[in-house]
């Protein structure tokens, strides 16, 4: 038997890696991006066109929560010619703010209504006393902020009055919280409240009496006031008066305090121990 070898020449490498040009590379990149742009700006010319179709266009606003002082036909002639936009574009913050510019409204919420409303839910301001000086319209709510409305509108505009600094009109309702369960129990009525400039607090009862308080928190001047409930009955009746005949009355003392009675002259009270 013969056996045959055959000489095989090996095949020459072929190199898989073959570098591509820049140039080429360049191209295919600007290809890929300009057809993402026209993906993209297809996209969104199609959404802009369904977003702007008559359908979405604001059809009406719906008004619900407080509204005593305000009603829908009101708030529609100065509130909805402010704002634009459709279902889609109206800018809600813009909404919020015009209605919250309203006399009256504390804070509004809105939220779309699919597919052409919008819904605002309102919460009015609950006045429980007049701020500032004497024939100033202002007003402080239930959370102690100073609001401007028209005071004509009150059912009841038998209020007291606060006044005092505006960034502290929080303080100033708190301590007139504070002291008017205190003097109605003595049946006296706190008709104002007033932090003067130098800190200082002074009420005006409902009979005309003037009560210097003197300064401090809330605290402190409940220590001097609760000196003054302990007492003062009795004082009085020594007196042959009743808790509404005082004049005045200065809480400013250490160790009592001092009171000026109709027909008698001023009488110093010790502190009670």
């Amino acid at each position: 038997m013969t056996t045959r070898y055959t000489h095989m020449r090996p095949r020459p490498e072929v190199n898989a890696s073959v570098a591509v040009p820049l140039d080429v590379k360049l191209m295919h990149m600007a290809a890929s991006l300009m057809f993402v742009g026209l993906v993209v700006g297809a996209l969104v010319c199609g959404m802009w066109s369904l977003v702007q179709l008559p359908t979405f266009a604001l059809k009406g606003v719906t008004v619900k929560g407080d509204v005593e002082h305000n009603n829908e036909v009101t708030l529609r002639a100065n509130v909805v010619t402010k704002f634009t936009g459709n279902f889609f574009t109206a800018d809600l913050g813009r909404v919020r703010s015009a209605f919250e510019s309203v006399p009256w409204v504390r804070l509004a919420s809105v939220q779309r209504e699919f597919p052409n409303r919008l819904r605002v839910t309102l919460q009015e301001h609950k006045p429980v006393a007049y701020w500032g000086d004497d024939g100033e319209q202002r007003m402080v709510n239930s959370y102690g902020e100073v609001f401007e409305a028209n005071a004509a509108d009150l059912d009841d505009d038998k209020m007291p009055r606060l006044s005092g600094p505006d960034s502290q009109s929080q303080q100033v309702l708190a301590m007139y919280l504070a002291l008017e369960p205190i003097f109605k129990a003595l049946s006296l009525g706190v008709d104002s409240l007033v932090l003067t400039d130098r800190g200082s607090w002074r009420a005006k009862l409902a009979h005309g009496a003037v009560i210097e308080l003197g300064r401090g928190s809330v605290d402190d001047v409940m220590v001097r006031v609760q000196r003054v409930s302990q007492t003062l009955t009795q004082v009085t009746q020594k007196l042959g008066r009743k808790a509404s005949a005082i004049e005045s009355a200065d809480l400013r003392h250490d160790n009592g305090y001092a009171i000026r009675v109709r027909g008698v002259s001023t009488q110093d009270v010790p502190a009670k121990r």
